[in-house]
C-alpha cells in the first residue's frame, strides 16, 4: 500500500484543523490520519485529543475498538478475505487456505509485505467469495485472481 505521506507532526494538525468544526468527532478524526499516513500513530494520539478537546483515552478507546483502524504502517499488500456465511458457501475456507499456502501467512499474520485478514461481510454476497486488496474490493476470488490483483 503506497501513496502514504511519512509521519509529520505540522502536517497531521494541517489536516486536523482543516476538518469543518462540526466535524471534528473521534473517528473522523482518527480515519483522516489513517487516510494521509497509511496508520495511526502514537505520535498523533495527543494531538488529536489536544485538536478535538478530549482525553487522551477516549482517543485511544475509539482506536483500539474499530478493526479497520491500524496503529502500525501497513505492509505492501493487505488482503482482507470475506469467511461470513455467503462467502462460505461460495468456497471461502478454500479460498483462504489457498491464499495462505500460496503466501506462506496465516489468517491473522503478516511476513512484513503481505497481511492477510478475515472480515465478516463486505457486502459483495452476490459475488462470493470476496476479498478486500489493498483496499478495492474484489468479488469471485479465486487464488489465481487474488496473485492477479496483488500484482496490478
Amino acid at each position: 500500500m503506497t501513496g502514504q505521506a511519512a509521519w509529520s507532526a505540522s502536517l497531521a494538525t494541517s489536516l486536523l484543523t482543516s476538518i469543518p468544526e462540526h466535524e471534528r468527532l473521534v473517528l473522523p478524526a482518527l480515519q483522516a490520519i489513517q487516510r494521509m499516513f497509511g496508520y495511526v500513530p502514537d505520535e498523533s494520539l495527543d494531538l488529536i485529543a489536544d485538536t478535538l478537546n478530549v482525553t487522551r483515552a477516549e482517543v485511544y478507546g475509539v482506536l483500539t475498538y474499530y478493526h479497520d483502524l491500524r496503529r502500525t504502517p501497513p505492509p505492501q499488500t493487505v488482503i482482507a478475505l470475506c469467511v461470513a456465511e455467503a462467502c462460505q458457501a461460495q468456497g471461502s475456507r478454500e479460498l483462504v487456505a489457498a491464499v495462505e499456502d500460496a503466501y506462506g501467512v496465516r489468517m491473522g499474520e503478516t511476513n512484513g509485505d503481505v497481511e492477510i485478514s478475515e472480515v465478516f461481510c463486505l457486502g459483495d454476497c452476490a459475488l462470493g467469495p470476496a476479498a478486500m486488496i489493498n483496499g478495492r474490493l474484489r468479488g469471485r476470488c479465486t487464488v489465481d485472481s487474488v496473485r492477479a490483483a496483488v500484482t496490478a
